[in-house]
């Protein structure tokens, strides 16, 4: 994975965090200065965190596992939903749906449901058959469900970890994941709880670039893994193929042993019977 600099932190402010009115005691350890009334997060502390992050985050998709991305606020949806689609990953970036972790299976229903909408309206013969005024309803039905679950549709089983991009934003996803054992990789400004997740990035939540920074090291650790997976699969698949060539050619030369023997000719008698045959011969 190719490494962060501190320079490129630096550029994208990420080391920017709040108000000194605003912070949370809890973020001390992860603060360097105060400066015109704003803490300033220290980047060294960052690049460590953001380092153990990606090779935790690496090792659960390397086992197969899916990764959520939870970025609900303005500045962070683009780039968030665009990186969760690059790596076919589930994300929500329009509204945490209570329960969209804890009551897993009422949002299969409603993901189920949206499926069926969308093969409803696709069907030519369907729409004509219902009034407009249903056929509109469906339609709104189906762009909010969308608007709502659309990131996650693919999704068959809870996530192996949450990637959060605002801590106290979206304390009802990072609770949700708290009571299901779920870890929890968050960006933590200085306004923000650390101890709420397993891995806190301290970084600045609120800019564009210092967002999309962090995301695109998260995105790069989650390819690695995918790739290293897949690298796993081909060295399995190649290490059963030797195992059944090799069990292969033992049956082949167990059997052509065996041919062997059988074309054998049986002994006629013992030696001494041999030698007079040939003599009276």
């Amino acid at each position: 994975m190719a490494q962060i600099e501190y320079k490129d932190l630096l550029d994208a402010g990420v080391h920017f965090g709040h108000l000194t009115r605003k912070w949370d005691p809890r973020m001390a350890p992860y603060i360097f200065m105060e400066k015109n009334g704003i803490h300033i997060i220290d980047l060294n502390k960052t690049v460590a965190a953001l380092d153990e992050a990606c090779n935790a985050i690496k090792g659960i998709v390397r086992s197969g596992r899916k990764v959520m991305f939870v970025a609900t606020k303005k500045q962070a949806q683009e780039i968030v939903s665009e990186e969760a689609r690059r790596l076919k990953m589930p994300y929500v970036t329009d509204r945490w749906q209570g329960g969209m972790l804890t009551n897993f299976a009422t949002i299969r229903k409603s993901l189920k449901k949206m499926q069926t909408l969308d093969k409803m309206l696709k069907d030519e013969e369907t729409v004509k058959s219902i009034a407009k005024r249903e056929r509109l309803t469906k339609t709104r039905d189906k762009e909010k469900l969308e608007r709502v679950l659309g990131g996650i549709a693919d999704l068959t089983r809870l996530p192996a970890a949450l990637f959060v991009v605002d801590v106290k934003r979206e304390h009802i996803a990072v609770s949700e994941a708290h009571r299901l054992g779920i870890p929890v990789f968050a960006m933590c400004d200085t306004n923000s709880n650390p101890e709420e997740v397993d891995f806190a990035i301290p970084a600045n939540d609120d800019a564009y670039k210092s967002i999309a920074l962090i995301t695109l090291a998260i995105g790069r650790a989650i390819e690695e893994g995918l790739m290293e997976r897949k690298q796993d699969k081909d060295d399995q698949r190649v290490q059963e193929e030797e195992e059944a060539k090799r069990n292969e050619d033992v049956v082949q030369a167990r059997a052509e042993d065996e041919s062997k023997l059988a074309d054998q000719p049986e002994a006629t008698g013992s030696p001494a019977a041999v030698a007079e045959d040939e003599q009276d011969a």
